[in-house]
């Protein structure tokens, strides 16, 4: 969390969207060996659904499923006959997101992949209308460059932990924090049209 505490329980109080009963269990549940910081937490949820209200999408991408929360709160605003497809490469964290999607309306909207995004991405013919970057952060440049030919014109591009716990305005960087401040840089060069948003560990969103 990039602000303080206080104020984030500010926001919270006045955020009217509310999510869905298994939604809080999923955030509530306890995983084995998986720290939970790493999933979205309810305001960057209720983002993600408010997002894919406005854009009503037919398809969805999301590289880096986690356990799945980030999944369902985007499906929130498929169209009728809509589909998310998200990739995950890490097993044991696939079973959990796959048990946890199972159990929600949404299990015949999702479909996830088990695998690395830099060789399944390349394998799917679909246009998407939002593409949510939520992996290893050493690929985000080359997660970028693959969805290129991916994303609608129009299209939605959300792509998570652009701020890094706030350590990305340090003089002194290490390798992960100057990665995520390179591919800012990178982004605002190539003339993307794109804003920085400082929800939760801050969303780079950007319409191609």
């Amino acid at each position: 969390m990039i602000i303080n505490k206080k104020l984030y329980n500010y926001i919270i109080n006045l955020t009217n969207d509310k999510e869905y009963k298994y939604l809080k269990k999923i955030r509530n549940k306890k995983y084995n060996n998986i720290n939970k910081k790493n999933m979205s937490d309810f305001l960057q949820g209720r983002f993600l659904s408010i997002i894919s209200r406005i854009k009503n999408p037919k398809y969805i991408l999301e590289i880096g499923t986690f356990i799945g929360y980030s999944s369902l709160c985007l499906c929130e605003g498929l169209k009728k006959k809509g589909k998310l497809i998200t990739i995950e490469k890490n097993k044991k964290i696939f079973k959990y997101a796959i048990n946890n999607i199972s159990n929600t309306k949404y299990k015949n909207k999702i479909k996830i992949l088990l695998g690395n995004a830099l060789n399944i991405i390349p394998k799917l013919n679909i246009k998407f209308d939002i593409i949510f970057i939520d992996a290893d952060k050493k690929n985000y440049i080359n997660y970028l460059n693959l969805i290129k030919n991916k994303i609608k014109k129009k299209g939605i591009i959300l792509v998570d932990n652009v701020l890094w716990k706030g350590l990305i305005i340090k003089n002194k960087k290490d390798k992960i924090t100057k990665i995520i401040n390179n591919f800012n840089i990178e982004l605002k060069n190539k003339n993307y049209n794109n804003i920085i948003l400082p929800i939760r560990d801050g969303i780079n969103l950007i319409i191609n």
